[in-house]
């Protein structure tokens, strides 16, 4: 009996900590593309937002542009329920694009809820076009603060280190692929898509839980397997 109760207790915990932090380990702010993010190119990106809190909405959204590699193109896509801000800021170093030099660039974007709330248990993408993109680095970070209508702030600032361990709250990070002929060089701004793409990553999104889940049930499974012939293998001792 005592065995018993001891492989219950140990199973019951198994699935807790599962159940506990498997979710925690992917909801946070991040950047995705919609399409392919080369070099030298342009891309429509989305900043997807999760709500993290059971008893609190979020209502506002800012994401600071990299200053080491500045984009001069900032254009959101307009998103139903919340307004947007784009700030520039003057360039240590002016760029050229199209023959003209740019001597301020987009420095930050903030989404503030306006009649809209990012509820428990919801998430909200918000479509960027950004170029022209960098050729001198493989990857954009962008520092995000998510604020709730509690007052939290959670800052997703750290950024990821290769190699290491993810942070608590990493920044959205943008990989860019290598600049292709028709993106090499520049060319005109690609055109944000229209909010009709949104279920199409959404479904993107489902693909990922449900492959999580089957992964969650594989473990639990695993778990009650282990207890099972244990309790076998007494009985059978008895």
């Amino acid at each position: 009996m005592n065995v018993s109760r001891r492989l219950a207790v140990a199973g019951a915990v198994a699935v807790s900590s599962v159940l506990l932090l498997c979710p925690a380990a992917y909801a946070h702010v991040s950047v995705q593309p919609q399409g392919e993010a080369a070099k030298g190119g342009y891309a429509t990106v989305n900043f997807k937002v999760p709500n993290e809190r059971d008893s609190a909405s979020t209502v506002k959204l800012e994401v600071t542009l990299p200053k080491d590699h500045p984009l001069a193109s900032v254009m959101p896509q307009p998103v139903p329920g919340w307004t947007v801000k784009v700030e520039k800021a003057a360039l240590a170093k002016p760029l050229e694009l199209h023959g003209k030099k740019i001597t301020e660039a987009p420095s930050k974007i903030t989404w503030t809820a306006n009649g809209s709330k990012i509820g428990p248990g919801e998430f909200q993408q918000f479509p960027v076009s950004l170029g022209r993109l960098p050729e001198d680095t493989d990857r954009l970070v962008f520092k995000a603060l998510q604020t709730y209508d509690n007052k939290e702030v959670v800052r997703w600032i750290e950024e990821p280190k290769d190699g290491a361990a993810e942070p608590a709250t990493p920044a959205p990070v943008l990989k860019l692929s290598a600049a292709t002929e028709g993106h090499h060089g520049g060319g005109a701004p690609q055109k944000p898509e229209n909010q009709a793409a949104a279920p199409a990553a959404a479904t993107g999104d489902a693909t990922d839980t449900t492959a999580r889940v089957l992964g969650i049930v594989g473990i639990l499974a695993g778990v009650a397997g282990v207890a099972f012939g244990v309790l076998a293998g007494r009985r059978r001792s008895a």
